[in-house]
């Protein structure tokens, strides 16, 4: 029987109308968003559903926005599916834990309201974060202590998306030199419209305050295993979980690495659940070294329909 990995995106896979087919549909779907307004306090559906498109970016209406679509599309999707393994993005790693037992849904909507929130206001001036493009691992790495030991001040990379695709976060004058030297290097560097430097050590103090709310919630053994951005690994018991996701706002996503250990676990099918297919386009580059000749498919749940077609 062919293993099934559930893939949850993270911030950057919103889009207008998210969600909505099947909240109308369902009202346990509904409720779910009903639930993270209270907790948000914003009006999400007016801001998703009907608004502008240039409003969907705030993180603080964001995170609930998008955990609520992937959580109501899983709920969409759970009875057709057997998963052997599953694994979020950044944010979408809560998707995947409620998913998987390990944390009831409405836990998990109620903590990334708070994170949405305390990521929103842990930017310092002239913190930020870049993606960067065409480059590898290797050299990338190598621009970032080149860029540290020349401006000083804290930079790493944050995201580990592709063998060409990484996202760098740091303080300003090491953002701007490693900038420099990527396009040096040929690459490209664009900078991201966030308001800190996120999945680093320089919003410790945001992280602590998330930690502590991490620590009052149930946490379960999941009914499969989710690996983990910080480790790329599973947790199995519930004493493991809670360490690996009080770090996981400082600590890099090692989504390649995450890939390749599913692979390397057999999964040979994967599923999106939630909108624009980001991640399944990261597919083909990160399997292409291990897949070889293997054959792996992949499907989307990124609406109703998509979702009765699983």
């Amino acid at each position: 029987m062919t293993k099934t990995a559930i893939l949850f995106p993270g911030q950057g896979s919103q889009e207008q109308g998210m969600g909505r087919d099947v909240a109308e549909d369902a009202a346990e779907a509904m409720d779910l968003w009903i639930l993270a307004e209270k907790e948000s306090g914003l009006p999400l559906r007016d801001i998703y559903w009907d608004g502008a498109s240039g409003d969907m970016a705030d993180t603080r209406a964001l995170q609930p926005a998008l955990t609520v679509t992937n959580l109501t599309l899983w709920l969409a999707v759970r009875d057709r599916l057997a998963p052997a393994a599953a694994a979020g993005h950044s944010l979408g790693e809560f998707a995947a834990l409620a998913a998987s037992g390990a944390l009831d849904g409405r836990d998990a909507i109620r903590a990334v309201c708070l994170r949405g929130r305390l990521m929103a206001e842990a930017g310092g001036e002239g913190q930020g974060m870049a993606a960067v493009v065409k480059l590898d691992q290797a050299t990338v790495e190598g621009i970032v202590k080149q860029a540290v030991a020349g401006a000083g001040g804290q930079l790493r990379i944050a995201n580990y998306n592709s063998p060409a695709q990484f996202v760098i976060s740091g303080e300003g004058e090491a953002l701007a030199r490693a900038s420099a030297l990527v396009k040096e290097a040929k690459g490209r560097a664009i900078a991201l419209a966030v308001s800190g430097a996120f999945h680093s050590p320089l919003i410790r103090e945001a992280a602590d305050e998330f930690a502590a709310f991490l620590a009052g919630l149930n946490w379960k053994a999941p009914a499969f295993p989710v690996y983990h951005n910080a480790t790329a690994l599973p947790e199995p018991d519930p004493s493991g979980i809670l360490p690996v996701m009080q770090r996981q706002m400082t600590s890099s996503v090692l989504w390649v690495q995450t890939l390749q250990a599913l692979w390397l676990a057999g999964v040979r099918h994967f599923v999106e659940i939630g909108p624009r297919n980001v991640l399944t386009k990261l597919l083909a580059p990160n399997l292409a070294d291990l897949a070889g000749d293997g054959e792996w498919t992949a499907a989307n749940a990124g609406s109703l329909d998509q979702a009765r077609a699983l």
